[in-house]
C-alpha cells in the first residue's frame, strides 16, 4: 500500500493543482481516437497472412444476411458462391433453423421470407418467376423451393437466396387436376441432384429427376391402395429418408412413396376426435400431426406424434391456454407454413390474424411478427408457404 501511495503522489507535479475531471464522453472519445490507427494496422497485418481455406471456413459460418452484405465488398468475395471449396465448407456447417417462403394475399406474385433467427421478414424479388400467373411454393429440399402455377401445369425450382432458377420440362401426362407434390434429395446436398413427385387423387403420378431433366412414369398405383386417394392438399408432404408421406382422409391415414425403390404403401390410422385443419410434420425421424382441436366454443392448437408400433396418434403438446383464450367463440382456420422441426402456423378468423412458431424439440411457442408491406404499415395475410433450409450453394 505504501508503494502504491508513493507512485500515486509522484504523478502530481509540485505546485500544480490536480487536473479537473473530464466528462465521460470526452474521455471515451479520446480513447477511441487514440487507438484507431494501431487497431487498423494490426487488422491489416492479420488478414494479410490469413490462410485462404480458413478464410472460406469463417465466411461459410456467417449468418446468411451478413454474407450477402459482405459480397458487395469486392469481386473476390462476390465470387465465393461459385467456389467448389467454399461449397464444401458450407456443407460442413450444421444446418440452422429453416426459413419460411410465404405468399401473401395482397402480393401473390412476390414472396416474403421469414428468418426466425433474426425474427425478420425479407421481401426478395425472383425476377425469373412468371408474372402473368400465380405461382405457389409447394415443396422444398436442400435449400431449393419447388413452385407450381395455380393451373397445375408448370413446375419451377429456385434458390430464393441466390436467384438460381429453372423451369422444368412439361409433364408427359396431361393431368390438370389438383396434385400433391413432394421433393427429396438424391444425396445429402442439392449438388447430387433432386427428385420431385406429383400425385393426384385418381392415382396418376410422375417423378422428375434433375440429373436426367425429365419426367417418368415409374408404374401404376398398387391395387391395395383405395382410389380415389382423397388427399389432404392443405397438408404438405413429409420427407423422411428418401420416402414421401402424404395425408389422406378416406380412409384416414397416410400413403407413402419410396423415391429410391418406387414402392407405395398405405397406413390406415384414425384421426383424433374434434380435429380440423390437420397437417403432417416431422422432426428427427418422427412423424408428427398438427391441428386444431375444437370442442364446444373452445379451440386449441395441438401436437401429436405417431406411435410406430400401434399406428396411433399420441398428444405430446398443445398451445398455452392463455393464447387459446383468444380463439374462444371464433371460427379459426389454421395453415401450416413449414413442417420440418420448426413449425410456422397461420391462425386467422374474421377478427384475428396471427402467426406463431413452434419448436418441436424445445417445445417452445413464439409469436411471429406481422409481415408488413415493404415501406408500408399494412399487415399482410399469409396465404401459403413452405419451409426451406437456407443454402448459399444450392443450384437448380
Amino acid at each position: 500500500m505504501a508503494a502504491g501511495k508513493s507512485r500515486r503522489f509522484k504523478m502530481l507535479e509540485p505546485g500544480k493543482p490536480p487536473a479537473s475531471k473530464k466528462p465521460r464522453k470526452e474521455r471515451n472519445r479520446g480513447k477511441s481516437l487514440g487507438t484507431t490507427s494501431s487497431n487498423e494496422v494490426m487488422q491489416q497485418e492479420i488478414w494479410k497472412e490469413f490462410p485462404e481455406d480458413l478464410f472460406e471456413a469463417v465466411i461459410a459460418r456467417l449468418p446468411i444476411a451478413t454474407f450477402f452484405r459482405f459480397r458487395s465488398v469486392c469481386q473476390k468475395w462476390n465470387s465465393l458462391l461459385d467456389s467448389q471449396s467454399f461449397s464444401q465448407h458450407c456443407a460442413q456447417v450444421p444446418q440452422a433453423n429453416p426459413w419460411f417462403y410465404t405468399i401473401t394475399h395482397e402480393n401473390v406474385n412476390s414472396g416474403a421470407i421469414y428468418d426466425p433467427s433474426l425474427k425478420k421478414w425479407h421481401h426478395p424479388t425472383i425476377s425469373y418467376l412468371p408474372t402473368k400467373m400465380i405461382v405457389l411454393p409447394v415443396a422444398s429440399a436442400g435449400g431449393l423451393v419447388c413452385f407450381l402455377d395455380i393451373g397445375h401445369r408448370n413446375f419451377y425450382v429456385c434458390n430464393p437466396l441466390t436467384q438460381s432458377f429453372k423451369e422444368l420440362p412439361p409433364r408427359s401426362v396431361n393431368v390438370w387436376s389438383r396434385v400433391a407434390v413432394g421433393m427429396t434429395l438424391n444425396g445429402s446436398a442439392a449438388s447430387g441432384g433432386y427428385k420431385i413427385l406429383w400425385v393426384c387423387c385418381d392415382g396418376e403420378y410422375e417423378v422428375y429427376d434433375s440429373l436426367k431433366n425429365s419426367w417418368t412414369r415409374p408404374g401404376s398405383m398398387p391395387s391395395f391402395i383405395k382410389l380415389p386417394l382423397s388427399l389432404n392438399f392443405r397438408s404438405q408432404a413429409v420427407s423422411l429418408g428418401g420416402t414421401l408421406y402424404f395425408m389422406r382422409s378416406d380412409p384416414e391415414g397416410i400413403v407413402s412413396y419410396d423415391m429410391v425403390t418406387g414402392v407405395w404403401k398405405q397406413f390406415v390410422m384414425p384421426a383424433p376426435l374434434h380435429l380440423s385443419d390437420p397437417t403432417l410434420a416431422e422432426c428427427g425421424g418422427r412423424i408428427m400431426l398438427v391441428g386444431l382441436l375444437t370442442k364446444n366454443a373452445a379451440t386449441c392448437v395441438c401436437i401429436w406424434e405417431l406411435q410406430k408400433m400401434t399406428l396411433l396418434w399420441k398428444e405430446v403438446d398443445r398451445m398455452p391456454n392463455i393464447w387459446c383464450l383468444d380463439f374462444y367463440g371464433k371460427h379459426v382456420r389454421m395453415t401450416c407454413l413449414g413442417n420440418t422441426g420448426l413449425l410456422m402456423l397461420s391462425l386467422r378468423s374474421r377478427q384475428m390474424n396471427r402467426l406463431v412458431s413452434y419448436n418441436v424439440v424445445s417445445r417452445e411457442w413464439l409469436k411471429v411478427p406481422g409481415c408488413l408491406v415493404p415501406r408500408g404499415k399494412k399487415r399482410q395475410w399469409i396465404a401459403c408457404g413452405t419451409a426451406f433450409n437456407p443454402c448459399l450453394t444450392a443450384t437448380t
